[in-house]
């Protein structure tokens, strides 16, 4: 059995072609193309078929539509075997988690009790099977995400928890290079002391082009125009919001949305994946067009990604997800997309989740969706299980072998 620290191996040298799509080049447009993948990127996204096909590796895709692979702008992985705790609607986030966080009782007691990495793990497999190749996990890095994780974790970043429960979040600032985003959770609430957040992060000289702000909710008009205006970005957890405060962003009141990404948050408080959080914000009012934005170009933009992330480009790094055509627009099919529509999702140009058997890829059902992915889920089953018992639920959704 794949150990849960094997190294990463090198992306395959050799093309593979993905035939027979229809590629979205953005949220309104896909073409019939066939992909060329090597290296681990992107080689060409072209109308012709390879001239040597018996030559390299295919893979049939006709009536599928070809996707970007999704980035989760904010997650907690380590906390996604949990289930949601909480009575709000609370005035703020600091609430919830003094009413949530009795490590002593159950269920907080026996979910600490799973080990770290397999926790995490459990997180970066809740985010493969929604089509989510990239995440942002608001935590210290961990040395797990170095080995053969199922999906990329952002690994250029500063943050802070928040202006609460920070240590001392000027000098975390400060520490963070130029090149690399701030990430902070401020407005995590309905009161006064959650509105004032923006303003003392900008007396700090913390809020900027590369500072990113998750939730917003407790933001006045004015709070928002000075985000704007300082350039910061805003991460948007819709369901979390709601399970805890009562409420969430009017994102058609906001004004601008050019930096405005979606995070599924943890299980702690969210409905479920990326893909619940994009049929939340739907709900909320925001269109198709700037979900599909949120969930690729634009995370990308606030992230500060380097590689391609959230286009299907010559170039890009090969982070490709297959759903079925429906002759819907791309933002269309992805806001109505659930676990059972993801078929394929590549990661570095390397299957990572596959709807059928797949040497290398160990088989996993969650929610009544039998998948194959590159995890090793027998074994996180059986370290799981001497904890939680056979009854394990991921983000929500009943998990067995």
């Amino acid at each position: 059995m794949r150990d849960l620290q094997d190294p990463i191996p090198a992306p395959p040298s050799t093309s593979t072609w993905l035939l027979g799509g229809h590629v979205a080049l953005d949220a309104q447009t896909a073409v019939p193309a066939n992909l060329e993948i090597s290296g681990g990127r992107i080689q060409r996204v072209s109308g012709e078929y390879p001239a040597n096909a018996d030559d390299v590796a295919t893979i049939d895709l006709h009536n599928y539509l070809l996707l970007p692979g999704l980035i989760n702008a904010h997650d907690h992985l380590e906390f996604n075997l949990f289930p949601r705790l909480g009575r709000g609607p609370y005035s703020n986030s600091a609430e919830w988690a003094r009413d949530i966080y009795h490590p002593e009782r159950s269920p907080v007691r026996e979910h600490l009790s799973v080990p770290m990495a397999v926790r995490l793990w459990w997180g970066g497999l809740k985010n493969l099977l929604s089509g989510v190749t990239t995440v942002c996990h608001h935590n210290p890095w961990d040395e797990t995400f170095e080995y053969e994780f199922p999906v990329h974790v952002l690994r250029r970043y500063g943050w802070a928890h928040s202006l609460t429960f920070g240590q001392n979040v000027l000098h975390a600032f400060s520490s963070t290079a130029a090149s690399q985003p701030f990430i902070i959770h401020a407005g995590e609430g309905t009161d006064r002391l959650s509105a004032d957040e923006v303003f003392e992060l900008d007396r700090m000289s913390v809020l900027g082009p590369r500072t990113v702000l998750v939730h917003g909710v407790g933001f006045s008009k004015a709070g928002h125009a000075l985000r704007a205006e300082r350039d910061a970005s805003l991460i948007w957890c819709p369901s979390s919001n709601r399970f805890v405060l009562g409420t969430t962003l009017n994102i058609q009141t906001m004004g601008n949305t050019d930096k405005v990404a979606l995070g599924s948050d943890s299980a702690l408080t969210a409905r479920g994946s990326l893909l619940d959080e994009i049929r939340a914000a739907h709900e909320e009012g925001a269109s198709p067009d700037l979900i599909f934005r949120m969930v690729t170009e634009t995370a990308a933009s606030i992230l500060l990604l380097r590689d391609g992330e959230g286009t299907l480009r010559p170039g890009a790094i090969a982070n490709i997800i297959a759903i079925p055509w429906t002759s819907r627009t791309p933002a269309e099919a992805l806001v109505q997309l659930d676990v059972s529509q993801v078929h394929l999702v590549m990661v570095s140009g390397r299957i990572h989740l596959a709807a059928f058997e797949t040497r290398g890829l160990e088989s996993i059902e969650a929610g009544g969706v039998r998948r194959w992915v590159r995890v090793p889920i027998r074994r996180l089953m059986e370290e799981t299980a001497a904890h939680l018992g056979d009854e394990i639920h991921l983000a929500g959704m009943r998990v067995s072998a």
